[in-house]
């Protein structure tokens, strides 16, 4: 990745699936910028990929209320810090932020440009929700650039690291994951979302219609690079010692009460990890 690569067209796609999932009648989850942020190109790229994936829709409405519902609890029970990893069109600084609680988003130069030029298109959206640490994973210490601007590595924050880990390079993410368990507040959640190798390594077995939506993935420029089948081993070797995942199909069920064996979206999950062993706190 370089700094001075276009906006991410994956991201705009996101957005487009996160806004879908707000609109309906019975909304999974609460974005009422991400449609516009998205705009009819990243509608189209969704529905595009909905060809191949009618439950994308679903996953997206799912993984962003689970993850919303986690730094909601992370900032009821006193963390006051949160970081977004690789932003892109992220919102959670204006729909969650409150008083005494701050907000950093983390990106490539490129894409907070972008975004800060979609969000001037429309007003009511609170510009100064979020600081804006200009970041490139691969090639600057996130670590010292949030500090500069402000975070204090001392008290424990919420990391969200949402829809990033398997566009790197795995020395890359491990290096990332090593640096939030031995240099933030061993107390820190971080909550990332990881595909299976199969899906990243476009294994043989991949069936016709996961293939196909890899192929958009990286036809748009942005090429899967990391897969984790089980994530423990990677957690304990990069310093955590607290991890929880959560599946698609667990996450329908517990949002909408449904299991649907037919949806055949089970390449990614959710994880949620800390440093710290005291889980007093979750």
């Amino acid at each position: 990745m370089s700094e001075a690569r276009a906006a991410s067209l994956t991201a705009i796609m996101v957005a487009a699936y996160r806004g879908r999932a707000s609109a309906g009648a019975q909304s999974i989850c609460s974005d009422p910028w991400a449609l516009r942020l998205a705009g009819p190109e990243g509608e189209a790229l969704s529905r595009r990929w909905d060809e191949h994936s009618p439950s994308m829709e679903l996953w997206m409405g799912l993984r962003t209320r689970y993850i919303d519902d986690c730094v909601l609890r992370a900032l009821e029970r006193g963390i006051d810090q949160v970081v977004i990893l690789g932003a892109g069109l992220d919102t959670r600084a204006a729909r969650l932020g409150r008083e005494g609680v701050r907000f950093f988003e983390v990106d490539q130069p490129a894409s907070q440009l972008d975004k800060r030029e979609r969000l001037s298109r429309f007003g009511g959206y609170p510009m100064d929700a979020a600081s804006f640490v200009a970041c490139d994973f691969e090639r600057h210490d996130f670590v010292e650039r949030l500090t500069s601007a402000g975070f204090d590595r001392r008290r424990p924050a919420c990391l969200v690291w949402e829809g990033v880990i398997y566009y790197l390079a795995e020395s890359a993410a491990r290096a990332t994951l090593e640096r939030i368990a031995t240099e933030l507040d061993p107390r820190s959640l971080l909550v990332f979302d990881y595909l299976n190798t199969k899906m990243a390594r476009s294994s043989p077995r991949l069936r016709p219609e996961d293939r196909a939506m890899k192929d958009i993935i990286e036809e748009l420029g942005e090429p899967m690079r990391f897969g984790i089948d089980d994530p423990t081993p990677l957690m304990a070797e990069s310093g955590y010692r607290f991890l929880r995942t959560v599946s698609f199909d667990e996450l329908a069920l517990e949002y909408t009460g449904t299991y649907a064996r037919e949806r055949f979206f089970r390449f990614q999950a959710i994880a949620l990890a800390s440093a710290s062993e005291d889980m007093a706190l979750w």
